[in-house]
């Protein structure tokens, strides 16, 4: 098999090829291998690549097939994690000079189930220090690129993720996402990215576990490719009270893409406590939101009833940040990025009334989420209100739509993502077309708390209504 064939087959066809012993794991591995040095060169989407252990453990794979042992259903596939989750043996940095030569003696709860699976471990992916902005870049490695156009943003927090993916190398891939971080680059970068219901995948690594807005989340080309992320990263774990009792399966049943829409409400929201969006991806993302008619949903409008949420988010964040980090501060201030220690020090002035307001007011987007599903099943609206933003955008400088200014990163480009952070309802990002300036638009799909499997299904037949797989980056050197 060709490597740039396999550079893009999916996580279930490369699977599927490995059981049928028509591609040898190690061969896929190395292929993959190979050009993840070629990627990195260009795009600067990896923190760690462990070369010798992938290999030793592909070639695992195939000798496990030539026994005839039973295996799992990502056995031999290619799994790249973001560096701010635990690899057994492998350096986990969280994107810090902190943590620089941390390795950790322990899988993190998902990576051990996808390893379980079969899936093979041979990187972990940029972040910026901790996850803390929308930007892949951090004082330890730098800068990392889009897939599609070198000058622009690859998106955050898990940019190295989405850039990596979008670039072929690894069909799957560990995102976290606190606040839109795994929906923004796979936005950027034209893929499928998925926030599950909160607890549906344990977060072992949450430092305050009952109050949590992060997820760790999969990233994929494929929306069966989520899916099968999903159905083996899924199910109760002690370490998160929220995973307690969740039902966890069911995933790749509904990616299958069968049947038809009929009977489903989509409510299509082009506003979420913003006022400004590019002519242009309003555009894609009506037609897309359509489609969904065109399957045999019934999609209606929906008025603009949410205030901006990113002031809640912002007290919720920092506070946590400042009792992680705050002790850090006096020995490595001039070693940690910039734009996080000016976001502590604003933190540091918050008070536990702010705090705790926070929580109340929390609690009330809550339940006015929980309220839009009395009318509709699923809600439809922009992942981002213009395409991702040139590579020097800083993130407290306003961002320009249209070549006007509008308001700052967090308020003015994904102030659909917030939300159901903060809600805990399942979301996926969906690639929805190009824009003119050749990079891809998204369209965000929200579903019910609970419901991950049957917003799962539309979007397969999404998928399968505007087929975007044969739509790749032209990357140079790949």
């Amino acid at each position: 098999m060709p490597p740039a064939e396999i550079a893009y087959t999916s996580a279930a066809d490369l699977a599927r090829l490995i059981r049928e012993r028509k591609v040898s794991a190690t061969e896929v591995m190395q292929a993959t291998l190979d050009r993840a040095d070629r990627a990195q060169a260009v795009l600067n989407c990896f923190i760690t690549i462990c070369r010798e252990n992938a290999l030793r453990d592909a070639a695992a794979a195939d000798a496990a097939l030539a026994r005839g042992d039973a295996v799992g259903p990502l056995h031999g596939v290619p799994l790249h994690v973001k560096d701010l989750i635990n690899t057994k043996g492998v350096r986990t940095t969280f994107g810090s000079f902190i943590h620089e030569h941390n390795v950790p003696g322990t899988d993190s709860v998902c990576v051990a189930r996808l390893k379980a699976a079969g899936a093979v471990l041979f990187a972990k992916t940029t972040t910026p220090e901790f996850g803390h902005m929308v930007w892949t870049e951090a004082p330890l490695f730098g800068r990392t690129r889009n897939a599609w156009d070198a000058t622009r943003t690859s998106g955050g927090s898990s940019g190295g993720a989405a850039a990596a993916c979008a670039a072929g190398v690894g069909p799957l891939a560990v995102a976290t996402c606190a606040g839109g971080s795994t929906r923004i680059p796979a936005a950027c970068n034209g893929l499928v990215g998925f926030k599950q219901s909160l607890g549906l995948v344990p977060h072992d690594m949450a430092p305050e576990a009952f109050a949590n807005l992060s997820y760790i989340t999969p990233t994929t080309r494929t929306v069966m490719d989520t899916a099968l992320m999903l159905e083996a990263m899924a199910g109760p774990h002690p370490s998160d009270p929220h995973s307690l009792g969740i039902p966890a399966s069911g995933f790749v049943a509904a990616a299958r893409a069968e049947g038809d829409l009929k009977g489903v409400r989509v409510g299509w929201r082009p506003y979420l406590g913003n006022t400004v969006i590019d002519t242009e991806t309003l555009t894609l993302c009506e037609e897309a939101s359509d489609s969904l008619g065109d399957l045999g949903a019934t999609v209606e409008p929906m008025g603009d009833d949410m205030e901006p949420t990113e002031p809640i988010w912002l007290v919720l964040s920092t506070a946590l940040w400042n009792a992680r980090f705050g002790d850090l501060l006096p020995t490595w201030r001039d070693r940690m990025s910039p734009t996080l220690v000016r976001q502590m020090d604003g933190g540091a002035k918050h008070t536990a009334e702010m705090l705790a307001r926070a929580y109340v007011q929390r609690t009330r987007i809550y339940r006015q989420v929980q309220s839009w599903f009395d009318r509709f099943d699923v809600i439809a609206m922009p992942t981002l209100t213009r395409t991702a933003l040139p590579i020097e955008q800083r993130l407290f400088e306003p961002i320009e739509i249209e070549g006007k200014p509008v308001d700052t990163v967090r308020r003015a480009w994904f102030p659909y993502t917030h939300p159901f952070n903060i809600s805990g309802n399942p979301a996926v990002t969906l690639p929805a077309g190009l824009h003119s300036d050749g990079l891809p638009v998204a369209i965000q799909l929200v579903g019910r708390r609970g419901e991950d499997a049957k917003l799962l299904r539309v979007a397969a037949l999404f998928e399968q209504a505007l087929p975007w797989d044969a739509t790749r980056p032209v990357i140079e050197g790949l």
